[in-house]
């Protein structure tokens, strides 16, 4: 079993941030090397997450063996000693120690961490900044968007230059490299440990809370109508910039002709434009124009580069916000449903609308209409409050610890407790599942925060495949930046950093990867301990939702409960979901008449045209030698014309439909749509059109 742990994780991971990918990306649509870039930043950050127990379990049974206290004296004598000589001194002991199941080899780790770090530090500071900005570029040709992003990026990466600058003059001064290299990573570690503590004292509070919320339905339900309002205004808003925008494009096409030399351009811009949008626009194709003859005014090539950004940013915003409509009209009506199948006798949860999908195997026979209400009505609610009190107790948990995590005699940090426990017991599978567990939750925090947090439109992550490019590359840099201080911030929660609890113990090879903190004595002894005491008002500001009052005062209208603006949107919301509602309604009621009316006349038209046809066919063979004499006066009138018209009358009473009374309906709209059912004129009838197309 030696390193199949390691092997297993990797692969897991690998699949994890796939799937996240493919939920808020789009493998269809957007570039491969944004894809690849988002993909290989979230899987090196998951990577370090789901790794760093594995190192934690190799480390701590050599903590326990190389540290022996002699009953004599209070003396310490520490070994550095190979795992074989550990297990010898472990034999002694009065404990049985056996190597861990994911116990890793040596030499293994220190190069894994190595590679993963630096290719994350060089995918947050270097590449993921380029490829934004090339992604976002409106340029036509390669060479025009990396220039493009060279532009952009000048200041980014000059800031780059003056800090390696001052790196150089330092290393010339002071010829150690080591160090050079460890204040790298302290600097980069206190940039991504400033906005750590800010996201994560802000989830510690959100997420319980979110799922306690999720537990009250009337509350959901009423938050569902205030976003529904909101998202109506928005989508309202990227509607008319995209008509707008369109209106440009028109111009432009309208200007510029199929000969002229920008035309390849706007075909370019055109392509990216909705298909009806297309359609009306054209290509001008037929009107051909000789530009260089007349003084006229073209668009230039930057102008027009203006353009494609703006149409790939309007387009993608017109559809993000038209699917979220779509998603969250569902949720609304799902929550209504389960308001009102919560007094239902039956217990069976009854849909106002039928799927729209075909129920699947696990709906017929696992998920049935009475599990259905079971949960949705009666188990669902208990569940998320259990969970909220739990995600709150691990919450106090992490907080507690943060500001006590320094102290080491006594221990006081629960996480470093528990570890301690499973130690003496060398319990390694508890350690692993202790570490896990930790920092999942950790990374949950920090990480459902980046997912939740919008600046305007310009950073957003959507679900449903309607993230854009930018805001998938911004999550990866965020990820990178954010997943090193969070590692180092467990490894210290739970003891295993000495920089920071100052005690002598062997360390992870994750640690000795970023160095010692020491080189910088005032960040290790100060920032390091002191800074992340600032998560206790952090939440404290989150519970009583400081940040949401600040928004709604200045302009940004926030759920604030029992507030006439939040109460107006809940109206408005409830309003546009009802009008959603009535307008499925129609759509479902017209489907569900013509899906009646073909199961119960389709047979019997069916049955009548082939009768018909039949008829028909006998009629055309005794009449044979007389059609083939008629060839002669072709377009006069034929003398025939009486008997003609008694032959097409036998051919609609071969088997006429009589007036049924059970047939009319009160609905006028039925009663409308089944109006050539019975009751009217067979002349009128669609059976006379198709008996002479098949002639």
């Amino acid at each position: 079993m030696s390193g199949a742990a390691l092997g297993i994780e990797i692969v897991v991971v690998f699949f994890l941030a796939l799937f996240l990918l493919h939920r808020y990306g789009d493998f269809r649509k957007q570039q491969r090397m944004v894809l690849f870039g988002t993909l290989l930043a979230w899987y090196l950050c998951f990577l370090i997450v789901f790794i760093l127990p594995l190192d934690v379990s190799t480390v701590i049974p050599l903590n326990n063996v190389l540290t022996l206290n002699f009953s004599s004296k209070i003396t310490q004598l520490r070994f550095e000693a190979h795992w074989v000589i550990g297990l010898l001194f472990c034999c002694s002991s009065p404990k049985v120690c056996y190597k861990p199941w994911s116990y890793i080899p040596d030499g293994i780790m220190p190069v894994f961490w190595r590679v993963v770090y630096w290719t994350s530090q060089c995918l947050t500071w270097l590449l993921l900044p380029f490829m934004q900005s090339y992604a976002r570029s409106g340029g036509f040709s390669i060479t025009g968007k990396i220039k493009t992003a060279l532009i952009e990026n000048a200041i980014y990466y000059g800031t780059y230059l003056l800090i390696f600058g001052s790196l150089l003059i330092y290393v010339a001064v002071h010829p150690q490299w080591y160090e050079l290299q460890t204040i790298g990573i302290t600097a980069a570690n206190t940039w991504g440990l400033f906005l750590l503590v800010l996201l994560l004292g802000y989830g510690l509070v959100e997420i319980p809370r979110s799922y306690w919320n999720a537990s009250r339905r009337g509350h959901l339900l009423l938050k569902t109508y205030f976003k529904a309002a909101k998202l109506m205004t928005e989508k309202a808003d990227a509607e008319e910039n995209l008509e707008d925008i369109m209106e440009e494009v028109r111009k432009v096409s309208e200007s510029i002709k199929y000969n002229h030399p920008l035309r390849k351009y706007v075909d370019t811009i055109l392509r990216k434009c909705p298909v009806d949008y297309q359609e009306k626009m054209g290509r001008n194709m037929d009107d051909y124009e000789d530009f260089d003859d007349k003084q006229n005014t073209y668009p230039s090539e930057r102008s027009l580069e203006k353009l494609h950004k703006q149409v790939i940013y309007a387009v993608q915003r017109h559809n993000r916000t038209r699917v979220q409509w779509q998603i969250l009209l569902d949720q609304a009506l799902h929550l209504e449903d389960v308001a009102k199948n919560e007094t239902s006798s039956t217990h069976q949860f009854v849909h106002s609308f039928a799927p729209a999908e075909p129920p699947s195997w696990f709906s017929r026979y696992v998920y049935t209409p009475t599990v259905e209400w079971y949960w949705e009505c009666l188990l669902k609610q208990w569940f998320y409050r259990l969970l909220a009190v739990v995600l709150s107790l691990f919450s106090v948990a992490v907080v507690w610890s943060e500001c006590t995590f320094f102290s080491t005699r006594p221990v006081l940090s629960l996480f470093a407790v528990f570890i301690q426990l499973a130690e003496k017991d060398y319990n390694y599978l508890y350690i692993e599942m202790a570490c896990f567990i930790t920092i999942f939750f950790l990374c949950t925090c920090v990480y459902s925060t980046v997912f939740r947090i919008r600046v305007f439109n310009y950073y957003y992550l959507a679900s449903h495949h309607q993230t854009d490019a930018y805001s998938l590359q911004f999550s990866g840099m965020l990820f990178c930046r954010l997943t090193p201080p969070l590692c180092l911030n467990f490894l210290g929660l739970i003891h295993m950093d000495s920089a920071i609890s100052h005690q002598q113990k062997e360390q992870t090879a994750y640690t000795s990867i970023m160095g010692s903190m020491r080189v910088l004595s005032f960040i290790a002894n100060g920032f390091y301990i002191y800074y992340p005491m600032l998560i206790v008002i952090l939440c404290i500001a989150t519970y009583f939702s400081l940040g949401t009052r600040c928004l709604n005062l200045l302009g940004f209208q926030q759920f604030m409960g029992e507030n006439d603006m939040t109460s107006d949107l809940i109206d408005e919301g409830k309003e546009l979901i009802r009008r959603e509602k009535r307008k499925r309604q129609r759509v479902e009621d017209g489907e569900n008449r013509r899906r009646e009316w073909k199961e119960r006349y389709g047979n019997q038209r069916d049955d009548y045209v082939t009768r018909n046809r039949n008829t028909h066919s006998e009629l055309k063979e005794t009449n044979y030698g007389d059609t083939m004499n008629a060839s002669a006066n072709r377009y006069s009138r034929p003398s025939n014309r009486s008997g003609d018209r008694d032959r097409i009358e036998l051919l609609q009473d071969a088997e006429p439909l009589d007036f049924n009374a059970e047939m009319l309906s009160d609905d006028p709209l039925e009663s409308e749509s089944g109006r050539h059912a019975g009751g009217r004129y067979l002349s009128m009838s669609s059976s006379r059109s198709r008996i002479f197309d098949d002639v």
